[in-house]
């Protein structure tokens, strides 16, 4: 598979992806800008020509049959987001279970133009005593660019001014959801 999909992204496609960091078990990546349909194929391509052993949170409808096995073969894990359960929470005990576990979300929370990122990932990885990593999707470029892991401060603007800086430039697959 690995093959395959560096084939695909690389030769096929012309991506070009940062490195990833190899050293630490634990951590949650946030990739950005999430603005179209794409972007998660895309990502696929990256946990499997990288050889990253991502998991992803996604919808409860996604894992329904026929196809929810692919969903989770992929490295998704359903949430069901019908309740009012702590999503937070339940994630941050999913990284204290793990020995490894590397989750990718993405801050808007949408494909569609918001101005103000959701909160999740922090509180995950502040809950969870975990870096951040933060990629970007520039389209224009076809470059992911791999930040080093950042390690939360106990100042969230700081830290969101800090996150925020690392996007600028760059140009989602539908730069006016962005």
């Amino acid at each position: 598979m690995k093959i395959f999909a560096r084939f695909i992204l690389y030769t096929i496609l012309g991506w070009k992806v940062g490195n990833f960091p190899r050293n630490l078990k634990k951590y949650v990546i946030i990739a950005a800008p999430h603005t179209h349909w794409q972007d998660f194929p895309l990502g696929v391509f990256i946990k499997f020509a990288e050889g990253l052993p991502a998991n992803y949170a996604g919808k409860a409808s996604l894992f329904k049959p026929p196809f929810g096995f692919i969903f989770k073969w992929l490295g998704g894990t359903p949430i069901d987001r019908s309740t009012s359960s702590n999503k937070v929470e339940a994630i941050v005990n999913i990284f204290n279970s793990k020995e490894n576990f590397i989750l990718v979300l993405s801050p808007e929370g949408t494909r569609q133009k918001t101005a103000v990122w959701k909160t999740g990932f922090y509180y995950i990885a502040k809950g969870a005593n975990v870096p951040i990593v933060m990629i970007s999707f520039d389209f224009k470029n076809k470059e992911v660019k791999v930040a080093e892991p950042y390690y939360l401060t106990d100042n969230m603007e700081n830290d969101f001014n800090f996150f925020h800086k690392f996007y600028e430039g760059v140009q989602g697959k539908i730069p006016e959801n962005y």
